[in-house]
């Protein structure tokens, strides 16, 4: 008789789940405020924010692969914990410059930086921690559980930093985004990680080229990772240049700007809510297909802001970026944790974080064009970005992908070179 009974998670994946759920939390808090504040205390514009956001997210083009190195070399829970500890040093420091009135848009850059570089070190090596905590008939159940903690927190984030800029100003949300940041630190170093088996040390160069032709070379992790990156770049287009657009185009207030930001994450937790379900209706190829498609019918709703300026139309563009992509998250993470080598798990993690790397391209796109040009040019190239990205998945091999029985790993199949699952 079939056992249908949900695995156990441990003690060790909630304290990670519960973590990830303060981090997260801390850092939407900070990205929804900083826009926000630097148009409301810089009187920034649309290439200022763009070039806020540029910085921003830099260390995901720059960190991915190093932190990727060192989270197959080095204790993965201790890594996570000096990654988040990173980001409750640059909390403090914007901070301190605010009370003293030493703050500037430069340094607000900077600082958002250091803090952007713990934030990829703790994308980087969640992913990899969580098959060393949980079976892996349970790692469907366990990326959910993250996912959602993540969600929730792009829900509530955004809102509050929204909402506690508008009403008592900077430095009392950034105030409470430290102190979440110090709990996930207080939680992750309570940790304790499995041994797991180490590989002979190499070079460092032979270890990245080892992890990224695993990548190029997989028939589905290649159209997966090109899809990433395009997505990244047409978001970023929009997240550049948005907290301008909003408040001077769509007349919207710090408070509402926060609002339809969290939109994204209210979409995130009702995708994440419903992946399961949809996992077991259809098959992964059309689960994973969901994501794009959702972005691109949310880019054409952004886009018909600029006829209809309408704070709810933002919103329910939000929405549907995130309502997508979360069920395209949690598909594609348990496809690429099942397909992967666990010696490579951390390299392959960080290879695919770099598909965040396009964030800083995204930013700089919005910044060019919506600095010379306007929002509105962006947001139209932002939309012939999400449908370069949802065609190519479309026509890639992953939407072939068969489904596999509820609460059963599909079994991959070896061919020379690389590590496919069947398809239909």
């Amino acid at each position: 008789m079939a056992h249908h009974s949900k695995p156990d998670l441990p003690g060790a994946f909630r304290r990670l789940a519960w973590s990830n759920l303060a981090a997260q939390s801390a850092e939407q808090i900070g990205v929804a405020a900083t826009p926000i504040v630097a148009v409301l205390a810089f009187g920034a514009g649309e290439a200022a924010t763009g070039a806020l956001q540029t910085a921003q997210t830099l260390p995901f083009l720059l960190a991915s692969i190093p932190a990727g190195m060192l989270v197959d070399r080095m204790s993965r829970a201790r890594l996570l914990a000096g990654a988040e500890a990173l980001r409750v040093l640059s909390l403090m420091a914007v901070i301190g410059l605010m009370l003293l009135g030493s703050l500037t848009l430069p340094l607000l850059a900077i600082l958002g930086f250091i803090g952007a570089c713990g934030t990829v070190a703790y994308g980087v090596t969640a992913p990899a921690l969580v098959p060393s905590l949980v079976q892996q008939q349970a790692l469907p159940i366990a990326n959910g559980r993250i996912e959602l903690a993540r969600t929730a927190a792009f829900a509530a984030g955004p809102a509050l930093g929204g909402a506690i800029v508008g009403w008592a100003g900077g430095v009392p949300a950034y105030c409470f985004a430290a102190i979440l940041s110090a709990i996930a630190v207080v939680l992750l170093a309570g940790i304790v990680e499995p041994p797991r088996v180490r590989t002979v040390a190499q070079h460092s160069w032979r270890d990245l080229r080892e992890g990224v032709g695993f990548v190029a070379r997989h028939q589905l992790l290649r159209p997966i990772l090109a899809t990433q990156f395009v997505f990244n770049i047409a978001l970023f287009i929009i997240m550049a240049i948005y907290a301008p657009y909003a408040i001077h185009r769509l007349h919207l207030s710090a408070a509402t700007v926060g609002l339809t930001l969290a939109a994204f994450g209210v979409g995130m937790v009702a995708g994440a809510l419903a992946a399961p379900r949809i996992m077991q209706w259809l098959a992964l190829g059309t689960v994973i297909a969901i994501g794009p498609i959702s972005g691109f019918i949310a880019a054409l709703l952004m886009m018909l802001t600029i006829v209809v300026p309408s704070g709810w139309l933002a919103g329910l563009s939000f929405f549907l970026m995130g309502a997508g992509p979360i069920v395209w998250v949690i598909s594609t993470t348990t496809l690429r944790q099942t397909v992967t080598p666990g010696h490579l798990l951390g390299r392959v993690s960080s290879i695919t974080a770099l598909a965040y790397g396009a964030r800083p391209i995204g930013a700089g796109i919005g910044a060019l064009i919506g600095g010379s040009l306007g929002p509105e040019l962006c947001l139209v190239a932002a939309a012939f970005g999400f449908l370069a990205q949802a065609l190519i998945v479309l026509l890639s091999p992953v939407v072939r992908l068969e489904r596999h029985a509820p609460g059963q790993p599909a079994t991959p199949s070896v061919t020379p070179g690389f590590v496919a699952w069947h398809t239909r």
